[in-house]
């Protein structure tokens, strides 16, 4: 199946959903495709293994994150407020 420039991935959906629902699920599908730094080795080899599944290619280190991205926004809420009573 050939790519396209402008649609990316929504081009398998052809004419059919709607241009803004396309285009929200080429940007969520984009972040979930992206390499992520990870927490314990530091190197940019996190992949997404299944529904917030995350697991570093170089170290192995497997752990539970977002559904789209590893890191949640209540994660980093908890990391601000450890850090602070800290």
């Amino acid at each position: 199946m050939a790519r396209t420039k402008k649609v990316k991935m929504a081009g398998r959906f052809g004419p059919r959903y709607g241009l803004r629902i396309r285009r929200a699920v080429v940007e969520i599908e984009v972040q979930q495709r992206r390499k992520y730094v990870c927490r314990r080795c530091g190197k940019r080899a996190v992949k997404r293994v299944g529904t917030a599944i995350w697991e570093c290619k170089s170290c192995g280190y497997k752990f539970a994150g977002g559904t789209y991205i590893p890191e949640t926004s209540a994660r980093k809420i908890v990391e601000q407020a450890i850090s602070r009573r800290e």
